[in-house]
């Protein structure tokens, strides 16, 4: 049986792991290697590694971390997970099934993207979600909102710090009257015809609108809707509450979840997204895990 069993192995699940592995516990990490940003090329605003590639942090976060004796690293998806505090069991497949003292819950989250022509293969590229990941890369070029929920507006109000930012309501998020005069303080031009499609290049994405017409950008950022990666969390009983974005886990200000034992960290629990955040919540997540080691919960 391992002390801790940390299900996803990116960046806030590799942050989790180093600090119980520091603490000389036995970890096994169940990874299906599917980072969130591994559309991005690069990753910024992480201390340290800002514009370094994501792929290679977490590599060198992986070798780093496997260099401690006491942790195991297993390759695959973990279909189910059950049991309870001090003896839960965590299932790969048929033939894969590991006990752990403790879960910490590092599952990330999938974005769900708008059905518009040519915004999945430039996703990470040219369209973006974060501007303090991207923002700064576009150099104060044009960068355009495509707005998918009412959470669209605060996007339209950070952006024009990076850049003169153009506010597509798609003809379906349109502002309030309030905030429209905010958007207008910031200098926010409101587009309302719809948005077609997106073409040209990295460099220029260039958004189509019904009438033909063709205005392009330096960078277009969207919310994109969000939904834990993996049912494993609600499985084991674990309470989902709904973000700004999309429904995440609730946690206490320790990373525990509403489940005795069970721990979760990342973008799956804090409804945000970048890398120095969710490396920042796994030490919390594994600091936590290992301390309800020592002091178990009184019954």
């Amino acid at each position: 049986m391992f002390d801790a069993i940390i299900i996803g192995g990116s960046y806030a699940g590799l942050s989790a792991a180093l600090q119980l592995a520091r603490a000389r516990r036995s970890v096994l990490v169940v990874d299906a290697g599917q980072r969130r940003n591994r559309f991005a090329m690069h990753s910024h605003g992480f201390l340290g590694h800002d514009g370094h590639e994501g792929a290679a942090i977490a590599a060198n976060a992986r070798e780093q971390l496997l260099a401690y004796p006491t942790v195991k690293w297993v390759d695959g998806s973990a279909r189910a997970a059950h049991g309870s505090i001090d003896r839960f069991v965590v299932e790969i497949d048929a033939e894969r099934r590991f006990e752990g003292q403790r879960i910490v819950l590092a599952l990330g989250v999938a974005d769900e993207l708008p059905a518009i022509e040519g915004v999945a293969e430039r996703w990470g590229r040219s369209i973006f979600h974060c501007p303090y990941c991207h923002g700064y890369e576009l150099e104060g070029g044009a960068i355009g909102v495509l707005a998918t929920m009412p959470f669209s507006v605060h996007q339209g109000l950070m952006l024009p710090d990076w850049g003169k930012t153009t506010y597509f309501t798609r003809g379906n998020f349109e502002p309030t009257e309030e905030e429209r005069a905010a958007l207008k303080r910031r200098g926010v031009v409101t587009e309302r015809e719809p948005v077609i499609a997106i073409e040209g290049s990295d460099a220029e994405p260039t958004v189509r609108l019904e009438s033909g017409r063709r205005l392009p950008f330096r960078g277009l950022f969207l919310a994109s809707k969000t939904r834990v990666a993996s049912p494993i969390a609600a499985e084991l009983g674990c309470a989902i509450e709904d973000g700004p974005v999309g429904p995440f886990v609730t946690t206490d200000v320790m990373k525990e979840t509403t489940v005795p034992g069970v721990f979760a960290c990342g973008d799956m629990a804090i409804a945000a997204g970048s890398v120095a955040i969710a490396v920042g919540d796994g030490v919390r997540a594994g600091i936590s895990a290992h301390r309800s080691l020592i002091f178990p919960p009184k019954n």
